[in-house]
């Protein structure tokens, strides 16, 4: 969520440059592709369904745009689509219904985030009972129907607050104060919804969930009673049950297969601290380790891969947001999770939204949209080269993102420079086969101050074995190298 926003660090980024046919008089640094690392096969990249798609779920348009790799027109616009194949389904919490005679509490959760919860009354657990009603949140399970027939193959379902009826406020906004607002006696019920949901998606929708993540940025003290969105603050010792509790209700069902991801916090640094809070039992019914991105350029993201990696466990960036529209913080902070974190499917949070958070312009609580932030032609530099199945490579710089193709040996480099433009060496020496002097690499460009967005171009060659580039200030490219081996 967008709870917190720390300040970025400049110059942090070094540069990767416009590649040029002739040698640089001297390149200002080199960096040197390492093929035998290998930083995790890439699961892919994602987007939240909540909230925008209960506004605009029945937009074939949008799921064109964000869920395949063809060319949509938007706004008059052609848009390179972001080809994403993740997507995270938010289990509501809110419904308007009376339960001899008590009702959700009256709260400031703005209209666009009351997602509508399945489990309506605590009168029967059984999903063909009144007490289920499985016709709400049309538009989201629309937009997730959508995304599935354009090609998206993992599926999260997550939560931001736990029903309403299983608050001890009866307010899915949170508690007075912050503390914890799930009632001890719900906690099980809570894995039970969730379970039940995955279970009836499986049997009814043909969705069948990758993962379920029971909580939302847990350890913050910031979900009160007038906060503007669901949310819902767990104790690490409420965690542990729930983490338990919802591993054997999916077994009992029969969803072995289904992940328990956890614990969606705000930091890098508290979702290391929330991990080593957790005892073994609880750890041991833990799938994946899933953080959110809002430190930003701080944080220690490489002590969270350290406890993961000795845990056996991938990571997600599973919920990522800024306020910069220009997609520079965006292209910091995620060069920085694959120098660090090494997280194996990274997510987006609103697709659409106001002017600096959205990839998409608009207002959700009023319908409209806008245009095509800059910061999405910067997001289309990763999710469109950077593909489902690529080895992460160690690229020998914080400033690059280096990834194998396999099937097609080829390979991906994506670079960005926020300093005084200069030149770059890449140098693929270390390959066993590093393409072929004069070959041809395609080259895209993003500059994050002028009007060029996602251009393509055809003028860069290998020399020997290697490119360079340059980069003027502000620009972001991808680059693609055929016929290389590790």
């Amino acid at each position: 969520m967008k709870s917190i926003l720390l300040n970025r660090y400049t110059g942090l980024l070094a540069v990767v440059g416009t590649l040029l046919v002739g040698s640089p008089t001297a390149a200002d640094s080199t960096t040197t592709i390492d093929p035998t690392a290998n930083r995790g096969s890439w699961e892919g990249w994602g987007v939240s369904l909540a909230w925008w798609g209960k506004i605009f779920g029945d937009r074939d348009d949008l799921a064109d745009i964000f869920f395949t790799m063809n060319s949509p027109s938007y706004n008059g616009t052609t848009v390179p689509g972001l080809g994403l194949n993740i997507v995270r389904y938010n289990a509501g919490a809110c419904s308007s219904n009376s339960i001899n005679g008590t009702t959700m509490a009256a709260n400031d959760i703005l209209p666009s985030r009351q997602m509508d919860g399945y489990w309506i009354d605590w009168a029967s657990a059984d999903p063909a009972s009144s007490s289920w009603s499985w016709g709400v949140d049309v538009n989201q399970r629309n937009m997730m129907a959508m995304a599935k027939a354009r090609g998206v193959n993992r599926f999260e379902l997550f939560s931001n607050s736990p029903m309403w009826w299983m608050c001890s406020n009866h307010n899915p906004a949170g508690a007075a104060g912050g503390g914890e607002n799930i009632q001890s006696w719900n906690i099980q019920n809570h894995a039970v919804y969730l379970a039940t949901i995955a279970k009836y998606a499986h049997d009814n929708w043909g969705i069948t969930f990758t993962s379920v993540e029971p909580f939302n940025e847990p350890s913050s003290a910031w979900w009160t009673d007038t906060n503007n969105q669901e949310g819902s603050h767990f104790s690490i010792a409420t965690q542990m049950q729930v983490i338990i509790y919802l591993r054997t209700e999916l077994n009992n069902r029969g969803l072995t297969s289904t992940l328990v991801s956890a614990s969606d916090e705000n930091t890098y640094d508290l979702a290391t601290a929330t991990w080593n809070s957790l005892n073994a039992t609880s750890r041991t019914n833990v799938g994946r380790i899933n953080v959110h991105g809002y430190q930003q350029t701080g944080g220690r993201r490489d002590l969270l891969y350290t406890a993961a990696s000795s845990a056996g466990l991938d990571i997600w960036n599973s919920e990522y947001g800024d306020a910069d529209s220009t997609g520079q913080q965006l292209a910091q902070d995620l060069l920085l999770d694959f120098s660090w974190l090494h997280p194996t499917a990274w997510t987006y949070w609103q697709a659409i939204d106001v002017p600096g958070w959205g990839l998409i312009e608009g207002n959700i609580e009023t319908s409209q949209l806008a245009g095509v932030a800059k910061k999405y032609y910067v997001l289309a530099h990763f999710t469109r080269h950077i593909r489902e199945g690529m080895r992460i490579l160690d690229s020998g710089s914080d400033t690059v993102v280096a990834a194998y193709d396999a099937s097609n040996q080829k390979l991906i480099i994506v670079a960005a420079n926020f300093d005084a433009g200069q030149y770059i060496n890449f140098d693929l020496s270390e390959f066993s086969k590093a393409s072929s002097n004069g070959a041809s690499v395609a080259r895209w460009s993003t500059h994050m101050d002028s009007g060029e967005q996602y251009a393509t171009y055809s003028d860069t060659f290998m020399s020997g074995t290697k490119f360079w580039s340059y980069f003027d200030q502000n620009v972001i490219q991808s680059f693609e190298v055929n016929n290389v081996s590790l």
